[in-house]
């Protein structure tokens, strides 16, 4: 295992904000979950693929892409469908998460064509571990995952909460070596309220490093206000739900963050 283990692993978004598209994966589909809630499940398209065709279709250059079966299990599940993505769009990078808790799961992701793997559970449970994986595959095939709700870290799918505060994980992102970080607000992932862009800016600057935004993007809207803080500030903006459900177009989305 080296720092070569993907070429595209040298792309980064420091530069530029990204919209980034979402497809969860469960048994094959893209879904969404309310809340986390395994039992509760949407199926919005059966050929993953051609989901991820309509994202590249619509302007977008970046995927984030989730195993809920890992992310449930730790082991991998749907590596097949995400391999099948980075193999008929090569073009389009892909953050994948779901179930990262060994350095083989890790490399299975980035020799399947990924770009960067999401590390979250493991970063929580075991931050040696993710300083073991950024000696192994270097900082941009990594991304933390922080999952939090009213401030605590949640783990394992978000099946179970931790007695981690966000903020004190956040801080130590960059001594563990890691660049990038998705920090979902779970009380808001799913449910279209918005976002909380001061919540993002502080997240931000307690990194030391700009943040994608995840957790109830509802509206254009939102795309700007994490526009407005900036790429200092942020690096990315996740969109699932709201797209599914008819809200937001991604080639709008997409041009929001392109206007001057």
């Amino acid at each position: 295992m080296d720092n070569n283990t993907t070429a595209s692993s040298s792309v980064i978004m420091n530069n530029d904000m990204n919209i980034l598209p979402a497809i969860d994966l469960l048994d094959g589909k893209v879904v969404r979950l309310a809340q986390g809630d395994y039992e509760r499940v949407t199926v919005y398209h059966e050929d993953p693929v051609a989901q991820a065709h309509e994202f590249f279709d619509s302007g977008a250059t970046w995927l984030h892409v989730v195993d809920l079966n890992a992310a449930r299990t730790g082991q991998p599940h749907n590596t097949a469908s995400i391999a099948a993505i980075a193999a008929e769009l090569p073009q389009l990078n892909m953050q994948v998460g779901g179930g990262m808790r060994t350095l083989e799961a890790i490399s299975t992701m980035l020799e399947a064509g990924v770009t960067r793997t999401v590390v979250g559970s493991k970063l929580a449970k075991d931050p040696a571990f993710a300083k073991e994986a950024v000696a192994s595959f270097g900082a941009e095939s990594l991304v933390a995952g922080i999952d939090a709700r009213d401030g605590i870290v949640a783990v394992d799918g978000w099946t179970t909460m931790s007695s981690i505060p966000a903020p004190e994980l956040v801080g130590e992102l960059s001594s563990i070596g890691l660049r990038h970080l998705v920090y979902t607000d779970i009380s808001r992932d799913g449910m279209q309220t918005g976002i909380q862009p001061e919540l993002y800016a502080a997240v931000a600057t307690a990194a030391g490093f700009p943040v994608i935004v995840s957790g109830g993007v509802a509206s254009l809207a939102d795309i700007e206000a994490a526009k407005v803080l900036g790429p200092t500030l942020i690096e990315g903006v996740i969109i699932g739900k709201a797209y599914y459900e008819g809200e937001i177009d991604i080639r709008d989305a997409v041009n929001v963050l392109a206007s001057s």
